[in-house]
């Protein structure tokens, strides 16, 4: 392997680097924060596919439906000695409920990014610094909530 790539994993996640999707167990733990308890299910696209992670929301009985790969481009090729947790994410991904479980996602968080960026035109941060990046997203969280608060409440 050339040097500098130890840490990286291929298409089959044997060798997953410790930064590689670590995203999406903290964003389950801040749910937890904020609303008093663990989500049943989680549906994540596949830029959080990271078998540790999996195996790691297995344990703490949380339903994943992690795309691993994007729809319409082949199959990633997946061992089932280097990536166990990921075959059995494939295997619930590609039954008839998986499939429909999943296709949930579409409709209920990806017309709200699909809003932000083309209605409100927010498509990069202004500010820098996790503190300013927050309240600039809490901000823009604001005006989405406004906006349909707007159209709950306007009289017909």
């Amino acid at each position: 392997m050339p040097d500098g790539l130890e840490g990286r994993h291929e298409d089959d996640g044997c060798k997953p680097n410790a930064s590689d999707n670590a995203q999406l167990l903290p964003m389950v733990k801040a749910v937890e924060r904020n609303v008093g308890n663990t989500p049943e299910v989680v549906l994540a696209d596949a830029g959080y596919r990271c078998e540790q992670t999996f195996v790691t929301l297995e344990q703490s009985g949380i339903d994943a439906l992690v795309a691993l790969g994007r729809e319409g481009i082949a199959a990633i090729k997946l061992d089932a000695q280097c990536s166990p947790a990921s075959v059995r994410m494939a295997q619930k991904l590609n039954t008839e409920a998986g499939k429909a479980r999943y296709r949930r996602r579409k409709v209920i968080p990806e017309p709200v990014f699909g809003w932000i960026k083309h209605v409100l035109g927010f498509k990069r941060f202004s500010l820098r610094g996790l503190h300013k990046v927050t309240a600039e997203w809490n901000l823009v969280c604001l005006a989405v909530n406004l906006k349909r608060m707007h159209v709950l409440t306007r009289p017909t």
